[in-house]
């Protein structure tokens, strides 16, 4: 079965409560209670986005977190118990949509699930390409010169806006609030997503041809044939 979202939290009374509110605000959800059932789940079903605990019983959600991105680019917004700023940012960088903190209300939990999955879905273009990149935004997979690359669901998400606006000049404070949702992110984390996307993307990450920058402002996607 295709669901809208995957929850994925040992704690069953609280997951099984979210998942059945959820069906009843019309985002179908479905419940698993650990990483080996989530394994099985993906065996036979799909999911928009998973709601991912990083609590889990026996494992880490980090760790389930890891070995999905080695298959898949769908959203996952971790939510934890846990306060740490070291959380938050393992699970931003290893793929992580968000991070959200316990306890939630059920209504604020609906509300930013349903404004990712308006995020991913909203897209007049499904793709680009050209004879050296290709990216499939549904699919959240890039092709270098034939060869599937790997980037975190962040990098995805900032090369997809950069082409979608391609040929114009995208400023940081706009980078920071469309793609991170944050106005308060640091032009050194900016950097290092550019620079690893450069690095996966471009024949030459040190003089590259799709990501431009241009300096004061921010930067530009521009296609191979511009």
């Amino acid at each position: 079965m295709n669901y809208d979202c995957l929850i994925i939290d040992d704690e069953q009374l609280l997951a099984d409560s979210t998942a059945e509110y959820f069906n009843l605000f019309g985002v179908s959800a479905a419940v698993v209670y650990s990483a080996p059932e989530c394994r099985s789940f993906f065996e036979h079903n799909t999911a928009k986005l998973l709601l991912l605990d990083i609590n889990l019983e026996n494992e880490s959600g980090f760790e389930l977190c890891r070995e999905l991105r080695e298959k898949t680019q769908i959203p996952i917004l971790f939510i934890s118990a846990r306060s740490s700023d070291d959380d938050k940012i393992i699970a931003l960088n290893i793929g992580g949509d968000d991070y959200i903190q316990k306890p939630c209300s059920l209504g604020v939990l609906l509300a930013k699930v349903r404004a990712v999955l308006k995020r991913y879905g909203q897209s007049e273009e499904t793709s680009y390409s050209d004879a050296w990149l290709k990216v499939d935004f549904n699919a959240k997979q890039a092709v270098v010169n034939g060869n599937a690359v790997k980037l975190t669901s962040m990098e995805f998400r900032l090369l997809t806006y950069l082409i979608k606006n391609a040929n114009r000049v995208i400023t940081k404070k706009e980078i920071f609030e469309k793609v991170w949702g944050d106005r308060f992110t640091g032009d050194g984390t900016l950097n290092v997503h550019i620079r690893k996307i450069r690095e996966a993307i471009e024949r030459d990450a040190g003089n590259p041809r799709y990501i431009i920058t241009v300096w004061g402002e921010g930067y530009k996607f521009q296609g191979e044939n511009q």
